[in-house]
């Protein structure tokens, strides 16, 4: 019989080295696609799918205070970039519990407040356009990738070590 394992039951978020425990309200990890295009020649009876590289990569998170440190990073200088930081708990119905780290840098294009509501909670949601990204679970490496220096490693191998050779990387 089959049991749940690995359920996120809790994280916490660090943006440029500050922790927002009891104040991240919400986390949207980056969503990992690749560009295709579809290739069909002479001989061929159909088309099959050609990658082309990956889909840009986003983070967002939703803070419930106007906090002042993160406010501050919102448009920063060309080339400066911004850390983040996510630390979750997977728990297993076992009792065991799973780390996940997951290592983030980018830049924030942007801020949204929340409507303003006497006697209800303001939330602000950052959204930043990554170079870097880093999986981690249990410790293992699951999916690294560094857009600047060309860099795509999951599961151990690097999909573009070949691919930045050919070019002189």
């Amino acid at each position: 019989m089959a049991t749940a394992s690995k359920i996120l039951k809790n994280f916490n978020l660090y943006v440029d080295g500050r922790g927002f425990a009891g104040v991240c309200d919400e986390l949207q990890l980056p969503t990992l696609g690749l560009v295709v295009e579809d290739f069909r020649a002479g001989g061929m009876d159909s088309s099959v799918a050609v990658e082309m590289g990956q889909e840009k990569l986003e983070a967002s998170f939703v803070l419930s205070g106007y906090e002042e440190n993160v406010l501050n990073l919102w448009g920063i200088g060309q080339g400066q970039t911004v850390p983040l930081v996510a630390r979750g708990a997977l728990e297993s119905l076992d009792g065991s519990v799973t780390p996940v780290v997951v290592y983030m840098n980018g830049t924030i294009r942007s801020m949204e407040p929340g409507a303003w509501k006497a006697g209800e909670k303001s939330t602000i949601s950052f959204t930043m356009d990554l170079r870097s990204y880093k999986y981690t679970q249990a410790g293992k490496t699951i999916n690294e990738i560094d857009i600047p220096n060309m860099i795509r490693i999951v599961n151990g191998v690097d999909r573009l070590a070949a691919q930045r050779n050919a070019i002189g990387i």
